[in-house]
């Protein structure tokens, strides 16, 4: 099968393109030898298929980057029959410059004239046509958003493919091309390909370049001595550089025919002056942040149900009483929630019927209904707020609007040792916290990308809403809290809190580097594309059920079994829970959890919130896979529904142990902040060395720990909330001073300091 590479700026529109192309037949995957994902795909309209490579987002061939060295080791190594080139048409001389690059090698190469839409609705005039006679390959125009010109793309790329070419330069008529000239014949010498593209990285002193061809860059070396330039010296990278942007001007901007607009400013740009205000950027965010979670979990759309008429929507007496609201309006995402778990609560009572009724044995019955589809329906009904929050980030991320929020705290995180760029791999952390870590190989500083690591699961991704959610719902059905979307909300905002507060004062003592320079285009703001999202919701979707069936099942499965057995192996019936193997292990371990709210202090069957917590280390649905899964065996009267789901398994362990709202929520904390899945750890540990990741797992344990005892122990005496503010105030005013050069916290010694508090 032909292999074409997609190859192009970040920002450029490559993943849209890519989802054009491929569709379902997409599929992730991981580059030999690293970690970083690839994606694949094919394309069925040509005369023969063709396999689609989506290569990392790059702006150039230079190995500053991992994602650089794939993308250049492919196509150099790979030899893929055709390079498409994605150009954003709106920037075109800078997505031009790697283009001059992949030129120098020998490859059929088209250039994909991306976002044409977007330049004619400007006003501006893009001619293809004088592009291509002057660049010298095929060059289409494109809307990969709208799926304009895709087919006529593949055509051209498809007949560029049958013709062999062969690389050139753009450096001609540079100080230099004699010197590139002779490391080309040296290195045909050799039998190199690629050897012009070879030579002119040799040129530029290319690490990777130098380290393969040690003999040829001796002569570069030697050619350094008698050279001189009057504006870059003897850097011959930045001479390369130059010259590329220098031809580009001259040779192919004429192409673009820009309208007068200098006192015009585009959509974008008024957008823009509002949502990266200095000021008032920031409160923008949390408001629209606030706007999404409304719509996935309140029961109290828009706040109306005070001005409705008392059950005007709750349909009592049918089989939907409370699916669509009971005293105010529920929000799309409740409903969704609703109808799901009516489904699998039916399910479930029906084949709970049909067993009792065939006079299957007591422990088969409750091993099916209670262990399997107990544990995973519990968290299958949180499957449509889960996609539907997914839905809410991937419309953020794809009309340009977090690459804004990353820009706009760039200006905090800066004073801090910090740059924005850190913040995209945090966002990431909302849908998975796996690749969210693969991602930070783009920051250029090593304690950066450390500390970006650590802070990544401190985002809640959609494994861990089914947690937060059944609480809220919990404490909401339990206690009669209104407005539980709140809970959930402010849970998500103190995850990026701790994220934000622990990285900084990592990136202001241990984790001390230098910041690079946040450089970053800011995409125009478009619409995202429906059959784009629909792309990405059912990839989601399918994950989530897939370990629902596998991870969280064969959980579940373990779990009803520990805790139907005694130390002997004796079965047990529901009602002797408390002498379980299961409960002896959590019986063990709840005093540990006295600080946080849900040790010693609650009620017999207090160390199901701990064995929950514990399993929710292998995957964190389990933790309401747990609930579900006991919840038949510890019904007392605590809700009238008999389908102990999600939130009604959660207020039934709420009224059987009589914990409290303070320990819930330092409850919610812990399993937000503590050590995530195996995958994530997996990956931790994949991309951090073995020290490093042992002090991450410690930095997790410890963090969730402490943070979630504040939040027990201000709920439950509010008082100490001051004593945590001092402690806290003195904390960033050490790291401040630390910061200015007052003080060296790396020298700090402190059983000094505390003999010098007692003589005090």
């Amino acid at each position: 099968m032909m292999r074409f590479a997609l190859a192009g700026n970040p920002n450029s529109g490559k993943t849209t393109l890519f989802n054009g192309l491929t569709g379902s037949t997409a599929h992730v995957g991981n580059w030999p030898g690293v970690t970083v994902d690839k994606k694949e795909g094919t394309y069925k309209k040509c005369p023969e298929p063709i396999a689609i490579v989506d290569l990392p987002g790059i702006y150039s061939l230079s190995p500053y980057t991992p994602e650089e060295v794939i993308s250049r080791n492919f196509i150099l190594d790979e030899k893929p029959d055709c390079v498409i080139n994605i150009v954003d048409a709106t920037n075109l001389e800078r997505n031009l410059y790697l283009s001059t690059q992949i030129l120098e090698i020998d490859v059929p190469m088209v250039i994909a004239l991306n976002m044409i839409d977007e330049v004619e609705k400007s006003g501006d005039l893009l001619e293809a046509k004088k592009l291509e006679e002057k660049i010298g390959v095929p060059v289409v125009e494109i809307s990969a958003l709208k799926g304009r010109g895709l087919d006529e793309l593949m055509k051209r790329a498809y007949e560029a493919s049958q013709n062999p070419r062969k690389g050139r330069t753009v450096l001609e008529g540079t100080s230099i091309v004699h010197l590139i000239g002779d490391c080309k014949i040296a290195l045909e010498g050799q039998k190199v390909d690629n050897a012009l593209f070879h030579a002119v990285k040799l040129v530029e002193l290319d690490e990777l370049e130098v380290k393969a061809h040690p003999d040829s860059a001796r002569m570069v070396e030697e050619f350094k001595k008698t050279f001189e330039d009057d504006t870059f010296g003897c850097d011959f990278d930045a001479i390369i550089a130059d010259a590329r942007y220098k031809y580009i001007t001259k040779n192919y901007s004429s192409a673009l025919v820009k309208k007068d607009k200098s006192d015009v400013l585009t959509r974008s740009d008024k957008i823009d002056r509002v949502l990266t205000h200095k000021f008032w950027g920031i409160p923008i965010f949390l408001v629209i942040l606030f706007a999404l979670f409304h719509l996935t979990f309140s029961e109290n759309l828009l706040f109306l149900g005070a001005a409705l008429p008392e059950g005007w929507v709750a349909l009592e007496g049918t089989v939907l009483e409370g699916v669509f609201g009971d005293g105010g309006i529920n929000s799309p995402g409740v409903v969704l929630f609703n109808l799901l778990d009516l489904a699998t609560s039916s399910l479930g009572g029906v084949i709970s019927d049909a067993m009792v009724g065939a006079e299957v044995a007591e422990w088969a019955v409750g091993l099916v209904c209670d262990g399997m589809l107990g544990g995973v329906f519990a968290v299958l009904s949180f499957l449509p707020q889960i996609l539907l929050l997914f839905l809410f980030f991937s419309i953020l991320e794809d009309s340009g609007y977090m690459a804004r929020v990353a820009f706009i705290l760039d200006r905090i995180f800066r004073k801090f040792g910090l740059s924005g760029r850190a913040f995209m791999p945090m966002i990431m952390g909302f849908g998975c916290s796996v690749p969210a870590m693969v991602n930070t190989r783009t920051l250029a500083d090593e304690k950066e990308r450390i500390a970006t690591i650590r802070v990544i699961p401190f985002f809640s991704c959609g494994a861990k809403l089914p947690i937060l959610t059944a609480i809220a719902g919990g404490i909401g059905l339990t206690f009669g809290l209104p407005h539980t979307d709140l809970i959930t909300y402010g849970m998500y905002v103190v995850g990026i809190v701790v994220a934000i507060c622990a990285v900084l004062i990592m990136r202001s003592t241990t984790m001390k580097g230098e910041v690079p320079p946040f450089i970053m285009e800011l995409p125009t703001y478009h619409a995202p594309q429906f059959k784009n999202l629909m792309i990405h919701l059912w990839d989601k979707a399918k994950h989530f059920v897939q370990k629902a069936f596998t991870i969280i099942l064969a959980s579940t499965i373990v779990i009803w079994f520990i805790s139907h057995f005694s130390w002997s192996w004796t079965y047990l019936p529901d009602e002797q829970i408390n002498d379980s193997i299961l409960a002896g292990v959590g019986k063990l371990l709840q005093p540990l959890f006295t600080p946080l709210g849900f040790g010693s202090q609650i009620g017999a069957f207090g160390w199901v919130f701990v064995v929950a917590a514990i399993t929710g280390l292998i995957a964190k649905e389990n933790v309401i896979a747990t609930f579900g899964t006991l919840a038949g065996c510890i019904t007392a009267g605590f809700v009238a529904d008999e389908s102990l789901e999600g939130i009604d398994a959660v207020a039934s362990m709420i009224g059987a142990t009589e914990i409290g709202v303070p320990a819930l929520i330092a409850f919610i904390v812990f399993n937000m902040l503590t050590i995530p899945c195996f995958a994530a750890v997996a990956t931790a540990k994949a991309e951090l060395g073995k020290k490093k990741f042992n002090m991450t797992l410690v930095f997790w344990v410890v963090t969730s720990y402490v943070v979630a005892s504040m939040f027990y122990l201000v709920g439950q005496w509010w008082w100490t909330m001051f004593i945590f503010l001092a402690v806290w105030a003195l904390l960033f005013a050490l790291v401040i001073l630390n910061n200015k050069g007052k003080i060296d916290l790396d020298k700090v010694n402190p059983k000094r300091l505390i003999k010098q508090f007692r003589r005090k």
